[in-house]
């Protein structure tokens, strides 16, 4: 099924964008989808944890998505979570770690614009299939999205499995 999406903007899906500035999406949403996204960039955290038990900024921005989606952190803490995460990313030395830090950026990131929910799950699945031998990289990725399913709330499932039927060529082909 697809479905035809109305851009903001010009670019943008408007069903992730808040109501307060001219979208579809609702708080009340867009706080599952920042949880969602946590539950999934926190899944693979012990990935990074195992090489940096130092470098808390991937888990301080799933922290700062929580508590944003319960109203106990700011967009701003938000987005400077997510340029913490995103610059462990950068320091990083191997692919796994980069994934699982991007994954957790992401996740934070969806608090100031709700559509980064998908790069903290696309991110989470490059990790794990990062961890893997070749021959075993597709029944993996099929594991890790199935987990990330069964996690999805209802109330934000369809669009979610939307989103990623829309912008699965554009996240490696990762939810196909």
């Amino acid at each position: 099924m697809t479905l035809k999406v109305t851009r903001y903007k010009g670019s943008r899906d408007i069903r992730f964008v808040t109501v307060r500035r001219g979208g579809l999406l609702d708080d009340a949403h867009h706080r599952l989808l920042a949880r969602w996204a946590a539950d999934c960039a926190e899944h693979v955290l012990p990935l990074f944890t195992a090489k940096y038990p130092h470098d808390d900024r991937p888990r301080h921005a799933i922290e700062t998505a929580r508590a944003w989606a319960e109203g106990k952190a700011t967009v701003l803490e938000a987005r400077q979570a997510a340029y913490a995460a995103h610059a462990a990313a950068r320091d990083a030395k191997e692919n796994t770690a980069r994934f699982v830090a991007r994954a957790a950026g992401h996740a934070v990131a969806t608090v100031h614009m709700a559509d980064h929910e998908l790069g903290a799950a696309a991110f989470a699945i490059r990790a794990v299939c990062s961890t893997v031998p070749q021959d075993k990289v597709e029944q993996t990725r099929k594991n890790e999205i199935q987990w990330q399913h069964e996690h999805l709330p209802k109330a934000i499932r369809e669009l979610v499995l939307s989103d990623e039927e829309q912008r699965n060529q554009k996240l490696w082909s990762l939810f196909s």
